[in-house]
């Protein structure tokens, strides 16, 4: 028969030193910008060019959603849209509104709630970024007294954000 015997050897202090060190951890947090839903609409209502409006401009607001990271400076511009007046530039947009049979309807977007700087495809509007989603307004107006045929006019304007 064989006899097992375990010895166990208890040691305090038995240690050498302690040596410590450092763990280096990065991430890199990278500007981006998105437009809620792609964009907004900006729906004028009725204009009615014999009355109400034979001397008052129809203004309408709206806006669209923008988030970016936070602290991120973007510069949000809107392009001429699909129909501009052939004097129109990026600078000076001159938009325009078509019933699809050939008739305009002059309009304009404003950056400020006066209706006096308009929005353009270059310097735009300058936003710094909260990393919430933050509402941004656009002011239309529609000029008083044009003469027009009775119909449904629409445009489509480009949102660029640049961060």
């Amino acid at each position: 028969m064989l006899l097992l015997t375990v010895v166990v050897l208890h040691s305090t202090g038995a240690l050498a030193g302690t040596t410590t060190g450092s763990l280096t951890v990065t991430a890199t947090v990278s500007s981006a910008c998105a437009l809620s839903s792609g964009g907004g609409a900006l729906a004028f209502g009725a204009y009615d060019a014999i009355n109400t409006n034979a001397t008052t401009p129809l203004i309408q607001i709206s806006g669209f959603q923008l988030v970016c990271t936070n602290g991120t400076n973007a510069t949000i511009t809107l392009n001429q849209g699909q129909n501009p007046s052939s004097a129109s530039t990026d600078a000076v947009p001159l938009r325009n509104m078509t019933d699809g049979a050939g008739h305009l309807l002059n309009y304009q977007l404003y950056t400020t709630a006066a209706r006096t700087n308009i929005w353009d495809n270059v310097s735009g509007v300058t936003q710094t970024a909260t990393g919430t989603t933050q509402t941004i307004n656009v002011y239309g107006s529609i000029p008083a007294g044009q003469n027009v045929p009775a119909g449904t006019y629409n445009d489509t304007v480009v949102i660029s954000v640049n961060y």
